[in-house]
C-alpha cells in the first residue's frame, strides 16, 4: 500500500487538473467542433470562443486560423495551417474533407485547397504556412504545403527556418 501512495496523490492531481480544465472551457462556452454544417461553408468564428483542435490553444487571431469540415458536417477549428495539416492527415476522410483558411490578401474565407501559401510567416505553432487567394513567385500550393508540414520541413525546424528566413532576406533585398 505504501508503494501505490505516491501513484495514487499523482492520479488525484492529473484528475484534478483535467477536471478544472474542463470546467473552464465549459464556463467559456469554447467551441471545439461543431456540428451540422451541411453546406459546408465556413463558420463566422468569433475570437476566444473556439479552441484548436490539433493543440487545444484558444483562436484569438483569424491571420493564420483553417477550418475542416468532414463529408458528414462536423467542422473543427485551428489557428495554424500546419497543425491543421498534421491532424487532417490522421482522419479517414481527409481526402474529401473541405478545408477554409483565412487568406491574409484578402481578409476573407477561402477554399484551402485552391489557396497559395507562403513558408515564411510568424504563425502561432511557428509551421510558418500564411495562405493567400492569388499566387506569387514564393508561393506554394496546398499539396505542396501538406508535403513540407508531414516531412518536417517548416519553419519549426530550426534548419529550414534559418534556410527560409535567408530566402525571405535576399527577396526583400535586405542584404
Amino acid at each position: 500500500m505504501k508503494s501505490l501512495r505516491p501513484l495514487l496523490i499523482v492520479l488525484a492531481i492529473l484528475g484534478l487538473i483535467v477536471t478544472l480544465f474542463l470546467t473552464l472551457a465549459e464556463k467559456q462556452n469554447m467551441v471545439t467542433v461543431f456540428e451540422g454544417n451541411i453546406a459546408k461553408e465556413p463558420i463566422p468564428m468569433k475570437l476566444n470562443h473556439y479552441q484548436d483542435a490539433e493543440c487545444g490553444m484558444v483562436i484569438d487571431e483569424l491571420n493564420y486560423a483553417s477550418q475542416v469540415i468532414a463529408p458528414d458536417g462536423k467542422t473543427w477549428f485551428f489557428h495554424d495551417h500546419g497543425g491543421m495539416v498534421k491532424w487532417l492527415e490522421e482522419r479517414t476522410f481527409k481526402d474529401e474533407a473541405v478545408v477554409w483558411v483565412y487568406a491574409l490578401d484578402t481578409k476573407r474565407w477561402i477554399d484551402g485547397k485552391k489557396a497559395f501559401y507562403t513558408r515564411d510567416e510568424e504563425t502561432p505553432m511557428h509551421y510558418g504556412f500564411g495562405a493567400y487567394a492569388k499566387p506569387s513567385e514564393d508561393r506554394i500550393t496546398f499539396k505542396q504545403m501538406q508535403e513540407y508540414t508531414l516531412r518536417g520541413e517548416t519553419m519549426v525546424n530550426p534548419k529550414i527556418r534559418k534556410q527560409l528566413l535567408e530566402k525571405k532576406k535576399d527577396r526583400l533585398g535586405n542584404h
